[in-house]
């Protein structure tokens, strides 16, 4: 591994020549592209650098414990030599993660977008819960959520109790650390609990579909307006004064795919126009991601799961407060905190898991 890194110094210089170049300052994009890679390989050359100044260390500790007699001093640098050992395997593995392949959506804003699926009136509350929870974690950790679409469903609950669910919410989830945190979260999710809905206490179990899907730029989803068709219309529903007297509400079908979007939350046509076609290229993205997924070798396919909205990741067990996430075969039992949006220790491990299988494919262990 650690002769690889050598060429990684030369690399930067390299990249630092480039961001001074007039060529690559004037093209957006490319700067971008150039820059983010110098920033991920000085990370690697600054990890290597302090990895050396740690060895060096370590030589003039043990150099030091093998010349000294005084016992006060020896002590001394045997705790040295220990917290020296210990530092150089954290580096060590800083360094391994560090040269892993960045993921090309890393960093990216995405599209969040959660379904109701088997179940009824509850799977669609479910729906609900589960867009609050990851609103409430996004907030924490300091992403923005602007909502694009909604379909919603309203139910009776208990003591004449209306509740409101959703049929369907894609929102756009935007920050720096907006891809990493929810990029595990692609699947089916189940909930077995009572329903508001149940007069009899029994549980039922329903489920909800979410989908995780970067939003494209230009190059990756290029869609030629020959290929759209347009509609406007009236949105339906309760909206004020002028959501339901104008045509404000766009539908685009995409039609060598015939995948559908409508977006009919804003009061401006343009708007709505706008979302919508933000939802159909990362939809796009997502179909052609799946049919690179298709075609992967097994082994790359059960790092962490697929990511496929048929396949079932979690269980939500509310008598029990229990959370399993079925990929990597981890139970907590503080679900309530979960739903609260106390996700950390289930991302920090889905990622850790996807971290150590990486590594072995790398040859990097």
């Amino acid at each position: 591994m650690f002769e690889r890194l050598a060429a990684f110094e030369v690399r930067l210089e390299a990249l630092d020549r480039q961001l001074m170049d007039p060529a690559v300052a004037s093209d957006g994009r490319r700067l971008r592209e150039v820059a983010t890679e110098a920033a991920h390989v000085r990370d690697i050359v600054e990890a290597w650098h302090a990895h050396r100044k740690l060895e060096s260390d370590l030589e003039g500790a043990k150099a030091l414990l093998a010349e000294e007699s005084d016992p006060e001093m020896r002590e001394l640098a045997r705790a040295e030599i220990e917290e020296l050992d210990q530092a150089l395997v954290d580096s060590t593995q800083r360094i391994r993660l560090l040269l892993l392949p960045r993921d090309p959506y890393e960093g990216r804003p995405l599209l969040l977008e959660i379904r109701a699926g088997t179940g009824g009136d509850e799977a669609g509350l479910f729906a609900s819960d589960l867009f609050r929870m990851y609103q409430r974690f996004g907030e924490a950790h300091g992403l923005r959520f602007e909502i694009m679409s909604t379909s919603t469903v309203t139910v009776g609950g208990g003591s004449g109790k209306t509740l409101t669910g959703f049929k369907e919410v894609v929102c756009g989830v935007t920050g720096a650390d907006a891809y990493q945190l929810l990029r595990f979260e692609g699947g089916v999710h189940r909930v077995q609990r009572v329903p508001a809905t149940e007069a009899q206490g029994r549980i039922h179990t329903s489920t909800a579909t979410v989908a995780v899907m970067p939003e494209p730029d230009e190059v990756e989803v290029h869609v030629q307006d020959k290929d759209l068709r347009i509609d406007t219309m009236r949105a339906g529903g309760p909206g004020g004064q002028s959501v339901n007297t104008t045509d404000s509400a766009v539908r685009i079908v995409h039609i060598p795919t015939g995948i559908t979007v409508l977006c009919m939350d804003e009061k401006s046509q343009h708007k709505n126009k706008d979302k919508a076609m933000r939802v159909l290229k990362a939809r796009l993205l997502e179909k052609e991601q799946a049919e690179q997924k298709a075609t992967e070798t097994a082994a790359r396919r059960a790092m962490v799961g697929t990511g496929d909205r048929s396949e079932r990741i979690r269980t939500y067990n509310f008598p029990q407060n229990r959370l399993t996430d079925h990929r990597i075969g981890l139970t907590l039992y503080k679900l309530d905190a979960v739903m609260e949006g106390d996700l950390q220790e289930l991302v920090d491990a889905l990622t850790a898991e996807y971290q150590t299988k990486l590594l072995e494919a790398q040859d990097l262990v």
